[in-house]
C-alpha cells in the first residue's frame, strides 16, 4: 500500500506540475506597451528544443519541457520570425502562435499619389526609419529598376501603393525593395512583360535623357494619378496629355510644378509665380513633353489609364463644384467650362469671403485649368498667380 500510495502521490505531483507548466500563463502584464514589451526573434532552421530553450529564457515559457511534449503531441511546423509578447499566455497559447506564424509586423500603409516625400514620412512614423535615411535609400537603390527606367535618380513611380507589414528591424533597403516587387507584380497582372531588348541596358551605356517605355507610361501615370481622383476620368485625362504633346503643347500640370519645388525644398504650400518659371525639367510650363521621371507612385486605375489613353480630340479639362473634371476640345469651349465653374463657386460661397480673390478660396486641386501660355481666365484660377 505504500508503495501505491506514494506512486500516487508521484503521479499527482507530475500532473499537478504538468498542469502549472501547460495552463499556468507567463509572459508580461496584460496592456503592456510595445515598448516594454518581450520580444523573441526566431532564426530561420532553429530546432524545437532550441526554441523551447530560448522561450524559456525570454521569460514566457514556464517550462522548455511542456513544450517539447507539446511538439510531439500536437506536431505542425514552427514558423521563424519575430514574436511579441505584451500579456500573459499559456505554454499550448505559445506553442499555437508558432504555428500559426503569428510574428510581429508593423503594418505601412502608402495610399495611392504618395510621392517618395510623403512615403518617407510614413515610414518614419512607424519607428522602421527615419525620413532622412529612407530617402537616401530611395535614391541610392536605383538599380532595383535598372530594367525598368535606366535613367533613374530615385525610385519614385515604382514604390506600389499598398498596406506592407515588415519586422521591426526592416531596413529602408529591404522595405522599398518589397515595394518594387509589388510594382513589378502589379505591372505583369496588368498585362505587361519584365522589360527586355533594348530596355535591357546597364547604368552608363545608355544616352543621357533616354526615357524608356516603362518610364513613360509610369511617369503619365503618375501625372493622371495626381491631376484626377474619379477613376472614370483617368483614361480622359491619359488622353488629354496625350494629345497635348502630339501638338506639341506644353502639359502645363501644377502637381509636377509642386514636385519640382519639393525637390529643390522650396515648395511654400502653394505655387507662386516664381515656380512658373522655375528651370527645372520638371516645370511642365516651360517644358514640353513628360517630365523626366515620376512625381507620385501611381496605383492600378492610373497605370491602366497611361496604357490606355481614352481616343478623344480633348486638349482642355477643369474641375467643376462636384469634384468631377469637364473636358474642352476648343479654348473657346474650355473658356465656358471655367466661367461656369467661376459662377458656381461665387454662388455657393458665403458672402463673408466673396470678397477674396478666387485663388484665396480655391484649392489646388479643384481649381485646374490647363490651357497653353496660361491665358487670363486661367491665372486667375490658379493659386499660382499671385
Amino acid at each position: 500500500m505504500k508503495f501505491f500510495t506514494t506512486l500516487l502521490l508521484i503521479v499527482l505531483v507530475v500532473a499537478a506540475f504538468a498542469a502549472w507548466a501547460f495552463y499556468a500563463p507567463i509572459g508580461p502584464a496584460a496592456g503592456t506597451s510595445d515598448a516594454a514589451a518581450t520580444y523573441v526573434d526566431i532564426a530561420s532552421g532553429t530546432g524545437t528544443q532550441a526554441i523551447a530553450v530560448q522561450l524559456e529564457g525570454a521569460g514566457v515559457l514556464r517550462s522548455r519541457y511542456a513544450f517539447d511534449l507539446l511538439r510531439a503531441v500536437k506536431g505542425g511546423k514552427l514558423i521563424a520570425g519575430e514574436y511579441r509578447f505584451n500579456q500573459p499566455a499559456t505554454a499550448n497559447e505559445v506553442y499555437a502562435r508558432m504555428v500559426r506564424g503569428d510574428v510581429y509586423t508593423i503594418p505601412v500603409t502608402i495610399p495611392e499619389g504618395y510621392n517618395i516625400f510623403e512615403i518617407a514620412q510614413a515610414v518614419a512614423a512607424t519607428g522602421l526609419s527615419s525620413r532622412e535615411a529612407f530617402l537616401a535609400a530611395e535614391r541610392s537603390q536605383t538599380g532595383l529598376i535598372a530594367d525598368l527606367d535606366p535613367n533613374a535618380t530615385s525610385l519614385e513611380g515604382y514604390l506600389f501603393p499598398d498596406t506592407y507589414r515588415f519586422g521591426r528591424h526592416a531596413t529602408p533597403a529591404e522595405i522599398l525593395a518589397a515595394m518594387v516587387k509589388r510594382f513589378r507584380q502589379v505591372w505583369t497582372q496588368l498585362g505587361m512583360k519584365m522589360p527586355a531588348g533594348s530596355e535591357q541596358v546597364h547604368q552608363g551605356e545608355i544616352p543621357k535623357g533616354y526615357i524608356s517605355e516603362t518610364a513613360q507610361t509610369v511617369i503619365l501615370a503618375s501625372l493622371v494619378e495626381k491631376e484626377v481622383s474619379q477613376d472614370s476620368e483617368r483614361p480622359l485625362v491619359a488622353g488629354v496629355f496625350t494629345n497635348r504633346m502630339a501638338q506639341g503643347i506644353p502639359l502645363a500640370t501644377d502637381p509636377s510644378v509642386i514636385y519640382a519645388a519639393l525637390l529643390e525644398g522650396s515648395y511654400r504650400g502653394a505655387i507662386y509665380a516664381s515656380d512658373l518659371q522655375s528651370p527645372s525639367p520638371y516645370n511642365t510650363y516651360r517644358r514640353a513633353g513628360l517630365p523626366p521621371g515620376p512625381i507620385a507612385n501611381p496605383g492600378v486605375a492610373a497605370l491602366k489609364a497611361a496604357l490606355a489613353p481614352a481616343h478623344t480630340d480633348y486638349l482642355y479639362f477643369v474641375a467643376d463644384a462636384e469634384g468631377h473634371s469637364r473636358f474642352s476640345a476648343t479654348l473657346k469651349e474650355h473658356t465656358q467650362q471655367v466661367e461656369a465653374y467661376r459662377r458656381t463657386l461665387h454662388q455657393a460661397t458665403p458672402a463673408s469671403v466673396q470678397h477674396q480673390p478666387v485663388h484665396a478660396r480655391v484649392s489646388h486641386q479643384s481649381a485646374r485649368a490647363h490651357v497653353p501660355h496660361r491665358p487670363a481666365h486661367s491665372r486667375a484660377l490658379r493659386r499660382a498667380a499671385r
